[in-house]
Formats: C-alpha cells, sequence, structure tokens
C-alpha cells in the first residue's frame, strides 16, 4: 500500500500547476510542430524524419522532467523520511520512476499516433510507433532515474543529468527508431522491438539498486 500510494502521490504532483506533466507534453507537442515549419511541406521529406523526430523529441520531453524526480524530495526533506521508512529505498526509487512514467512518458506515448499523422506518416505505422515507444520509453524512464539519484545533492543538475545520460540513451533510441525505420524500407522490425525490450527489461533489474545506491551516497 505505501508502494502505490508514493505512485499516486508523485503522479498527482507532477501533473499539478507547473508540473512536470504538462510542461513535458507541452514541451513535445511544440517542439514536433516546429519540424514541418522548418524543413518544408514535402511529406516523402517528413515521413523520412518522422520516426526519427519524434524519438528524439519523446526522449528530450523526458529528459527535462528528471531533475525534480529526487530533488523536490531532497529538498524538502521528505525523501530522509522516506528512507526511514519501512518501504525500502530500492522499492521508493522504483515508485518514483514508476510514476515519471505514468505522468510524463505515457501521455507521450499516447499522443505520438497524431504527431505523427502530422509529420506525414503513414496509417499503417502508427500502430507501430505507438508499440515502439511503448516498450522503448520505460528504459528511458528507469536509465533516467540513475543519472537523478546521482545529482539529487546537486542544485540545478539538469545539464549533469543529461550529460550522465544522453550516452546511455542511445540504444534506445537506434532500436526504437530502427524499428519504425525497417518498416519504411519493408524489413521485419520485430528484431529491433526485441532488443528495445531487453533494453527496458535490463534497465528494470538494475534501475532500483543503483538508483537506491546513488540516494544513499546523496543522504549521506
Amino acid at each position: 500500500m505505501a508502494f502505490w500510494a508514493l505512485v499516486k502521490r508523485d503522479i498527482t504532483l507532477a501533473w499539478a500547476q507547473g508540473g512536470a506533466g504538462g510542461l513535458s507534453l507541452a514541451f513535445f507537442m511544440i517542439a514536433t510542430s516546429l519540424f514541418p515549419f522548418a524543413v518544408g511541406p514535402d511529406s516523402e521529406f517528413l515521413m523520412r524524419l518522422a520516426p526519427g523526430v519524434i524519438w528524439v523529441v519523446a526522449l528530450l520531453a523526458g529528459l527535462i522532467s528528471l531533475d525534480r524526480l529526487f530533488q523536490a524530495d531532497f529538498e524538502d526533506g521528505s525523501l530522509d523520511m522516506l528512507a526511514l521508512s519501512p518501504l525500502s529505498l530500492e522499492m521508493t526509487a522504483f515508485a518514483k520512476t514508476l510514476a515519471h512514467w505514468f505522468s510524463v512518458m505515457l501521455p507521450l506515448v499516447i499522443l505520438s499516433p497524431l504527431l505523427g499523422l502530422m509529420l506525414a506518416m503513414p496509417v499503417a505505422s502508427l500502430g507501430w510507433l505507438l508499440l515502439s515507444l511503448l516498450i522503448g520509453s520505460p528504459a528511458l524512464s528507469l536509465i533516467g532515474s540513475i543519472g537523478a539519484a546521482l545529482t539529487v545533492a546537486v542544485r540545478r543538475g539538469g545539464v549533469l543529468i543529461a550529460l550522465i545520460i544522453l550516452p546511455l540513451y542511445i540504444p534506445v533510441l537506434i532500436f526504437g527508431a530502427g524499428s519504425l525505420l525497417a518498416i519504411s524500407a519493408g524489413t521485419d522490425p520485430l528484431p529491433h522491438l526485441a532488443l528495445s525490450g531487453a533494453v527496458s527489461l535490463f534497465a528494470l533489474f538494475i534501475s532500483p539498486f543503483a538508483s537506491a545506491a546513488a540516494l544513499r551516497l546523496g543522504l549521506e
């Protein structure tokens, strides 16, 4: 019950006034919408760009919300109380990461087919776009939580988080966008999706423990 109460609390805070959920969703919509104005209305060119554009912007939209994943609780002392609670720090880190995915990444996944249409993606590819983000986006939250935990004691650590985790995001980006490029090329996207899922599963196993270890260092 404590685990799900923490998840619910963080989701509520993420969609409160000025929360990370609305900010990330607005960034995702606006940044993606600007590309047709920048590169022109050529539908074939937009269609080739669309997989990479949507994946990169989704990655960045999730990234801008990570600096407050643990830091807000660290600053007001809530993190110390959570560390002393019966819920282990590993489960606390996982609960907050799960809340980040539900409040920030899941709305981006749901909105992605609409933005794919705007970038001239074929209707037949929209389901694959949704699936690729659904499989790969958990890795973005899980890996991002490690960077957020490492910088929990650093004020305005957003740039430092980016430097730490962006190299780790590259496999997720390659496999996620690669599955959509494979469909455009008429080849099988399933190997790319399988590798993307493997990255998410690997991140699921290591992220709670790595984040908890980093949080313990920050609380000392």
